[in-house]
């Protein structure tokens, strides 16, 4: 295993990863990557560009947010009751974007079934049945299949969390909430905010969920490479600079991620030692 064991990971790396941008760059450099200054002419890149931004990171922090919340009642649960429902908890993974997005149009859609059960409590069905159909109805209905990845990911940080630093605080004459932000925080925070950057970057890369639920109606990145190598696109290196443009965002995101991790994990190697 130490002599072979990283070689499919490295194969997977290589066709999946490696090839692919290997075929990117050339046709993105081409012409002395002029396609960057197209790219950046296009009048919609800029708004698509903080459009990706606020959605990722919009749909990161809710999905953190509320993924952390579930992990903590997981760790609480009996194991008879944890089982099933982090069997729930992963139902939402299991199905596509298409699907997710046909059933938030029946639920928050103009004709949705919540549209309506609201519009007869007064609210105006046109204006509440558009917002699902917007950056944050997008991001809205990200979180629905971001959180269980939060929760199922920080589940074993908190059922392994050591509870004897909190109760050492509270015997010492600390509140609960004081007790909590000294000993428990520092602890979790690294993981609950790598989990954040995964996520965000999820959402700032796919494109399944908008295409199908809003279609070209959202200035996204993703989307609109999606328009670059559709029928009506024929600029395929802006499609392909608008490719490393999307990546480089992702990578930036989810390397704070990392190095947030990475300094969690020296943390506890220095408090071990000490």
């Amino acid at each position: 295993m130490r002599r072979f064991g990283a070689w499919p990971a490295w194969a997977f790396m290589a066709l999946f990863f490696a090839v692919p941008l290997a075929a990117l760059l050339p046709e993105a450099f081409a012409e002395r990557g002029s396609a960057f200054g197209r790219l950046v002419g296009n009048p919609l890149f800029f708004g698509a560009l903080r459009n990706t931004l606020a959605l990722g990171l919009a749909a990161g922090a809710v999905s953190a947010l509320v993924g952390t919340c579930i992990a903590i009642e997981l760790a609480r649960q009996p194991a008879a009751r944890r089982q099933w429902l982090m069997t729930l908890l992963g139902l939402p993974l299991a199905f596509s974007g298409l699907v997710i997005a046909y059933g938030f149009i029946l639920a928050f859609g103009r004709a949705g079934f919540v549209t309506q059960l609201m519009a007869g409590l007064g609210a105006d069905p046109a204006v509440l049945g558009s917002w699902i159909y917007s950056v944050s109805g997008l991001g809205f209905a990200y979180a629905y299949y971001l959180i269980p990845r939060v929760a199922l990911s920080l589940y074993p940080v908190f059922a392994n969390l050591d509870p004897r630093p909190a109760q050492a605080a509270r015997t010492l004459g600390a509140s609960r909430a004081r007790a909590f932000w000294d000993t428990v925080l520092p602890e979790v925070a690294p993981s609950v905010l790598s989990n954040a950057c995964m996520v965000a970057a999820i959402a700032m890369g796919t494109y399944g969920t908008a295409l199908a639920l809003v279609g070209t109606q959202l200035n996204i990145l993703p989307l609109m490479l999606l328009a670059q190598v559709g029928d009506g696109g024929s600029d395929f290196a802006v499609a392909a600079a608008l490719s490393l443009v999307l990546m480089v965002v992702c990578v930036i995101v989810m390397g704070v991620g990392d190095v947030l991790a990475q300094r969690r994990e020296r943390g506890a190697v220095v408090g071990a030692g000490h």
